[in-house]
Protein backbone atom coordinates (compact mmCIF):
# COMPACT_ATOMS: atom_id res chain seq x y z
CA UNK A 1 0.00 0.00 0.00
CA UNK A 2 1.33 3.63 -0.82
CA UNK A 3 3.00 5.42 1.85
CA UNK A 4 3.76 1.59 4.32
CA UNK A 5 6.11 -0.75 3.97
CA UNK A 6 5.25 -4.40 4.24
CA UNK A 7 6.45 -6.36 7.20
CA UNK A 8 9.24 -8.48 5.23
CA UNK A 9 10.50 -5.17 3.38
CA UNK A 10 10.62 -3.49 7.14
CA UNK A 11 12.41 -6.37 8.47
CA UNK A 12 15.32 -6.24 5.36
CA UNK A 13 15.78 -2.74 5.98
CA UNK A 14 15.98 -3.54 9.83
CA UNK A 15 18.83 -5.89 8.94
CA UNK A 16 20.80 -3.94 6.57
CA UNK A 17 21.03 -1.45 9.45
CA UNK A 18 21.59 -3.68 12.13
CA UNK A 19 24.89 -5.11 9.79
CA UNK A 20 25.59 -1.58 9.23
CA UNK A 21 25.94 -0.95 12.80
CA UNK A 22 27.89 -4.17 13.72
CA UNK A 23 30.39 -3.16 10.95
CA UNK A 24 30.49 0.76 12.34
CA UNK A 25 29.00 2.25 9.52
CA UNK A 26 26.57 5.29 9.51
CA UNK A 27 24.53 4.15 6.97
CA UNK A 28 24.11 1.46 4.23
CA UNK A 29 26.73 1.90 1.75
CA UNK A 30 25.67 1.78 -1.86
CA UNK A 31 27.81 0.65 -4.40
CA UNK A 32 28.32 3.53 -7.15
CA UNK A 33 27.88 6.59 -4.57
CA UNK A 34 29.95 9.35 -3.96
CA UNK A 35 30.36 10.19 -0.11
CA UNK A 36 33.04 12.48 1.93
CA UNK A 37 35.24 11.57 4.53
CA UNK A 38 36.58 14.31 6.89
CA UNK A 39 39.43 14.02 9.01
CA UNK A 40 38.76 17.08 10.84
CA UNK A 41 41.11 20.11 10.99
CA UNK A 42 43.03 18.34 8.29
CA UNK A 43 41.94 17.26 5.12
CA UNK A 44 38.55 15.92 3.44
CA UNK A 45 38.46 13.30 0.75
CA UNK A 46 35.72 12.30 -1.78
CA UNK A 47 35.29 9.05 -2.55
CA UNK A 48 33.53 7.07 -5.29
CA UNK A 49 32.03 4.00 -4.09
CA UNK A 50 35.12 3.52 -1.72
CA UNK A 51 37.66 4.67 -3.96
CA UNK A 52 39.46 8.09 -2.87
CA UNK A 53 39.35 10.70 -6.02
CA UNK A 54 40.15 14.10 -4.57
CA UNK A 55 41.23 15.58 -1.16
CA UNK A 56 40.63 19.03 -0.22
CA UNK A 57 43.86 19.90 2.43
CA UNK A 58 42.53 22.56 4.67
CA UNK A 59 44.72 21.97 7.43
CA UNK A 60 46.20 25.65 9.01
CA UNK A 61 49.25 25.03 11.86
CA UNK A 62 51.18 28.56 12.68
CA UNK A 63 52.63 26.37 15.55
CA UNK A 64 56.28 25.82 13.71
CA UNK A 65 57.85 27.57 10.45
CA UNK A 66 57.28 24.12 8.56
CA UNK A 67 54.34 23.48 9.69
CA UNK A 68 53.07 27.21 8.77
CA UNK A 69 54.90 26.84 5.32
CA UNK A 70 53.32 23.39 4.66
CA UNK A 71 49.65 25.20 5.54
CA UNK A 72 49.58 27.98 4.62
CA UNK A 73 46.82 27.56 1.73
CA UNK A 74 44.32 25.20 1.22
CA UNK A 75 44.42 23.34 -2.16
CA UNK A 76 42.73 20.21 -4.00
CA UNK A 77 44.66 16.81 -4.88
CA UNK A 78 43.84 14.38 -7.45
CA UNK A 79 43.97 10.69 -7.14
CA UNK A 80 43.42 7.70 -9.76
CA UNK A 81 41.46 4.62 -9.26
CA UNK A 82 44.50 2.81 -8.28
CA UNK A 83 45.35 5.39 -5.24
CA UNK A 84 47.93 6.76 -7.13
CA UNK A 85 48.70 10.93 -6.71
CA UNK A 86 48.55 12.98 -9.50
CA UNK A 87 49.12 16.28 -8.34
CA UNK A 88 52.10 17.91 -6.46
CA UNK A 89 51.93 19.33 -2.36
CA UNK A 90 54.20 20.87 -0.24
CA UNK A 91 57.11 18.53 -0.57
CA UNK A 92 57.73 19.86 -4.18
CA UNK A 93 60.53 20.90 -6.52
CA UNK A 94 58.79 23.65 -8.23
CA UNK A 95 60.64 24.68 -11.45
CA UNK A 96 64.10 24.72 -9.59
CA UNK A 97 65.28 21.54 -7.89
CA UNK A 98 67.67 22.78 -6.08
CA UNK A 99 65.32 24.97 -4.09
CA UNK A 100 62.92 22.15 -3.12
CA UNK A 101 62.79 23.53 0.04
CA UNK A 102 61.92 27.38 -0.71
CA UNK A 103 59.66 26.97 -3.79
CA UNK A 104 57.53 24.29 -3.44
CA UNK A 105 53.96 27.09 -3.74
CA UNK A 106 52.40 25.30 -6.76
CA UNK A 107 49.96 22.51 -5.18
CA UNK A 108 47.41 20.67 -6.64
CA UNK A 109 44.22 22.47 -7.74
CA UNK A 110 45.03 25.84 -6.48
CA UNK A 111 44.48 29.72 -6.90
CA UNK A 112 45.66 32.76 -5.65
CA UNK A 113 47.64 36.38 -6.80
CA UNK A 114 51.04 36.76 -6.19
CA UNK A 115 50.61 40.98 -6.88
CA UNK A 116 47.63 41.47 -4.89
CA UNK A 117 46.83 45.44 -4.04
CA UNK A 118 44.94 46.48 -1.21
CA UNK A 119 44.96 49.94 0.77
CA UNK A 120 47.90 50.62 -1.17
CA UNK A 121 49.75 48.15 -0.03
CA UNK A 122 51.21 45.05 -1.99
CA UNK A 123 50.24 41.13 -0.75
CA UNK A 124 51.85 38.00 -2.24
CA UNK A 125 48.59 35.20 -1.93
CA UNK A 126 50.65 33.16 -4.10
CA UNK A 127 53.91 32.23 -2.08
CA UNK A 128 51.91 33.79 0.66
CA UNK A 129 55.11 35.41 2.15
CA UNK A 130 53.81 36.63 5.49
CA UNK A 131 50.07 36.16 4.29
CA UNK A 132 47.71 33.28 4.07
CA UNK A 133 44.76 31.71 2.81
CA UNK A 134 42.74 30.59 5.89
CA UNK A 135 39.90 27.61 5.68
CA UNK A 136 37.02 28.82 7.98
CA UNK A 137 34.39 25.89 7.59
CA UNK A 138 32.51 24.11 5.09
CA UNK A 139 29.25 26.09 4.17
CA UNK A 140 28.05 22.57 2.68
CA UNK A 141 28.42 18.94 1.62
CA UNK A 142 26.43 16.80 -0.67
CA UNK A 143 26.82 13.50 -2.07
CA UNK A 144 25.05 11.15 -4.28
CA UNK A 145 24.92 8.73 -7.35
CA UNK A 146 25.44 11.35 -9.87
CA UNK A 147 27.65 14.18 -8.02
CA UNK A 148 29.05 15.44 -5.04
CA UNK A 149 29.71 19.30 -3.91
CA UNK A 150 31.44 20.73 -1.61
CA UNK A 151 31.56 24.79 -0.73
CA UNK A 152 33.97 25.76 2.07
CA UNK A 153 34.69 29.08 3.18
CA UNK A 154 38.12 30.54 2.70
CA UNK A 155 39.73 33.98 4.07
CA UNK A 156 42.64 35.74 2.42
CA UNK A 157 43.91 37.74 5.28
CA UNK A 158 46.60 40.61 5.17
CA UNK A 159 48.97 40.75 8.10
CA UNK A 160 46.51 41.74 10.92
CA UNK A 161 45.22 38.10 10.02
CA UNK A 162 41.70 39.82 9.00
CA UNK A 163 40.36 39.08 5.80
CA UNK A 164 41.22 41.33 2.00
CA UNK A 165 39.33 38.88 0.84
CA UNK A 166 36.37 36.48 1.49
CA UNK A 167 36.18 32.97 -0.47
CA UNK A 168 33.77 30.62 -1.06
CA UNK A 169 35.15 27.94 -2.98
CA UNK A 170 32.51 25.32 -4.68
CA UNK A 171 33.93 21.93 -6.41
CA UNK A 172 31.58 20.09 -7.92
CA UNK A 173 32.67 16.36 -9.00
CA UNK A 174 30.33 14.61 -11.58
CA UNK A 175 30.45 10.50 -11.80
CA UNK A 176 32.45 9.81 -14.74
CA UNK A 177 33.30 6.07 -16.76
CA UNK A 178 36.62 5.00 -17.33
CA UNK A 179 39.56 7.07 -18.76
CA UNK A 180 38.27 9.64 -16.99
CA UNK A 181 39.94 10.24 -13.25
CA UNK A 182 37.85 13.24 -12.54
CA UNK A 183 35.16 15.98 -13.81
CA UNK A 184 35.27 18.84 -11.49
CA UNK A 185 34.09 22.02 -11.97
CA UNK A 186 35.55 24.87 -9.73
CA UNK A 187 33.92 27.90 -8.96
CA UNK A 188 35.41 30.65 -6.37
CA UNK A 189 33.15 33.70 -5.32
CA UNK A 190 35.58 35.74 -3.98
CA UNK A 191 34.47 39.10 -2.27
CA UNK A 192 36.04 42.65 -1.18
CA UNK A 193 34.72 42.68 2.55
CA UNK A 194 37.50 45.76 3.92
CA UNK A 195 38.53 48.21 1.20
CA UNK A 196 38.55 48.00 -3.07
CA UNK A 197 41.30 44.82 -3.99
CA UNK A 198 43.51 44.25 -7.02
CA UNK A 199 44.31 41.21 -8.63
CA UNK A 200 47.18 41.25 -10.70
CA UNK A 201 50.20 39.33 -10.79
CA UNK A 202 52.22 37.43 -13.86
CA UNK A 203 50.71 34.49 -15.92
CA UNK A 204 53.53 32.24 -13.79
CA UNK A 205 52.72 33.09 -9.97
CA UNK A 206 48.89 33.66 -10.17
CA UNK A 207 45.47 32.56 -11.83
CA UNK A 208 43.83 29.44 -10.90
CA UNK A 209 46.44 26.62 -11.93
CA UNK A 210 47.00 23.08 -11.61
CA UNK A 211 50.15 21.30 -10.69
CA UNK A 212 51.36 17.84 -11.51
CA UNK A 213 53.13 15.28 -9.10
CA UNK A 214 56.72 16.20 -8.51
CA UNK A 215 57.91 13.47 -10.19
CA UNK A 216 57.16 14.75 -13.68
CA UNK A 217 59.67 17.57 -12.47
CA UNK A 218 61.97 15.15 -11.25
CA UNK A 219 61.88 12.41 -14.08
CA UNK A 220 63.09 12.44 -17.28
CA UNK A 221 62.29 13.57 -21.10
CA UNK A 222 59.45 10.64 -21.37
CA UNK A 223 57.39 11.80 -18.25
CA UNK A 224 57.88 15.65 -19.10
CA UNK A 225 54.24 17.84 -19.47
CA UNK A 226 52.84 18.56 -23.18
CA UNK A 227 50.31 21.05 -24.03
CA UNK A 228 47.58 20.94 -26.87
CA UNK A 229 45.93 23.59 -27.70
CA UNK A 230 42.62 24.03 -29.21
CA UNK A 231 43.84 25.42 -32.90
CA UNK A 232 47.74 25.01 -34.91
CA UNK A 233 49.55 28.32 -34.13
CA UNK A 234 48.77 29.34 -30.40
CA UNK A 235 51.62 31.15 -28.60
CA UNK A 236 49.81 31.14 -25.30
CA UNK A 237 52.50 33.87 -24.13
CA UNK A 238 50.73 36.32 -26.91
CA UNK A 239 46.98 34.61 -27.55
CA UNK A 240 44.91 35.37 -24.89
CA UNK A 241 41.36 34.40 -24.06
CA UNK A 242 41.91 30.64 -24.80
CA UNK A 243 38.96 28.40 -24.61
CA UNK A 244 40.58 25.63 -22.80
CA UNK A 245 44.58 24.08 -23.16
CA UNK A 246 44.77 20.60 -22.77
CA UNK A 247 48.43 19.03 -21.16
CA UNK A 248 49.83 15.65 -21.09
CA UNK A 249 52.28 14.13 -18.44
CA UNK A 250 53.80 10.34 -17.26
CA UNK A 251 53.80 9.01 -13.79
CA UNK A 252 55.32 5.42 -13.06
CA UNK A 253 51.31 4.30 -13.08
CA UNK A 254 50.62 5.84 -16.44
CA UNK A 255 49.98 8.58 -18.80
CA UNK A 256 47.38 11.70 -17.57
CA UNK A 257 45.84 14.49 -19.23
CA UNK A 258 44.20 17.48 -17.91
CA UNK A 259 42.15 19.75 -19.69
CA UNK A 260 41.85 22.48 -18.00
CA UNK A 261 38.31 24.77 -19.26
CA UNK A 262 37.87 28.71 -18.90
CA UNK A 263 34.38 29.80 -18.79
CA UNK A 264 33.25 32.42 -21.23
CA UNK A 265 32.17 34.71 -17.86
CA UNK A 266 35.77 35.20 -16.87
CA UNK A 267 37.30 38.43 -16.65
CA UNK A 268 39.46 38.96 -19.74
CA UNK A 269 42.04 38.92 -21.36
CA UNK A 270 42.87 35.80 -19.76
CA UNK A 271 46.75 34.39 -20.28
CA UNK A 272 47.05 30.77 -20.35
CA UNK A 273 50.57 29.72 -18.82
CA UNK A 274 51.17 26.46 -20.85
CA UNK A 275 54.43 25.81 -21.44
CA UNK A 276 56.18 24.35 -18.52
CA UNK A 277 57.25 21.07 -18.95
CA UNK A 278 57.45 20.08 -15.32
CA UNK A 279 53.26 20.59 -15.41
CA UNK A 280 52.28 23.26 -13.74
CA UNK A 281 49.81 25.34 -15.84
CA UNK A 282 46.46 27.69 -15.74
CA UNK A 283 44.40 30.77 -16.19
CA UNK A 284 45.57 34.06 -15.01
CA UNK A 285 44.12 37.50 -15.25
CA UNK A 286 43.90 41.15 -13.30
CA UNK A 287 40.53 42.61 -12.20
CA UNK A 288 39.64 45.01 -9.32
CA UNK A 289 36.76 44.06 -6.70
CA UNK A 290 35.11 47.05 -5.16
CA UNK A 291 34.71 46.80 -1.85
CA UNK A 292 31.27 44.91 -1.06
CA UNK A 293 31.52 43.71 -4.20
CA UNK A 294 32.58 39.79 -5.61
CA UNK A 295 34.02 38.33 -8.29
CA UNK A 296 33.10 35.15 -9.60
CA UNK A 297 35.47 32.82 -11.27
CA UNK A 298 34.56 29.22 -13.04
CA UNK A 299 36.38 26.55 -14.58
CA UNK A 300 36.43 22.66 -15.18
CA UNK A 301 38.66 20.72 -14.83
CA UNK A 302 38.70 16.94 -16.39
CA UNK A 303 41.95 14.52 -15.86
CA UNK A 304 42.03 11.55 -17.66
CA UNK A 305 44.01 8.52 -18.22
CA UNK A 306 46.03 7.62 -21.55
CA UNK A 307 47.28 10.01 -24.67
CA UNK A 308 46.62 13.13 -25.20
CA UNK A 309 42.54 13.24 -27.60
CA UNK A 310 42.13 14.63 -30.70
CA UNK A 311 40.71 18.54 -30.45
CA UNK A 312 37.45 17.85 -31.51
CA UNK A 313 36.86 15.55 -28.67
CA UNK A 314 38.54 18.05 -26.12
CA UNK A 315 36.26 21.32 -27.87
CA UNK A 316 33.45 18.66 -27.74
CA UNK A 317 34.21 18.82 -23.96
CA UNK A 318 34.47 22.69 -23.44
CA UNK A 319 30.75 23.16 -25.56
CA UNK A 320 29.36 20.58 -22.93
CA UNK A 321 30.34 23.01 -20.58
CA UNK A 322 29.61 26.25 -21.40
CA UNK A 323 26.62 25.36 -22.96
CA UNK A 324 25.18 23.27 -19.97
CA UNK A 325 23.95 24.42 -16.37
CA UNK A 326 26.11 27.42 -15.22
CA UNK A 327 25.75 26.29 -11.78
Amino acid sequence: MKGKLRSGSVLLLATAILLCEVAGAKEPHSAGTFSWRDSEGEYLDLLFDGTKITRYMYSYDTSTEQSTFETYKPFHHVFDAEGNLLTNGPDGSGAYPKQAIRYPHHRGIMIGWNRLTFEGRRYDLWHMKEVHQVHQKFVGLTAGQGTARSTALIHWNAEDGKPMLVEHRRTTVYRQGDPTVVMLDFLAELRAVRGDVLLDGDPEHAGMQYRAHNSVAAGGKEVKASYLFHEDGIDPKKDHDLPWVAMSYGLDSGRYVVQHMNHPDNPKPTIYSAYRDYGRFGAFFKKQIGRDTSLTLRYRIIVSRGDMPDRQTLADRYSAYVDGPKD
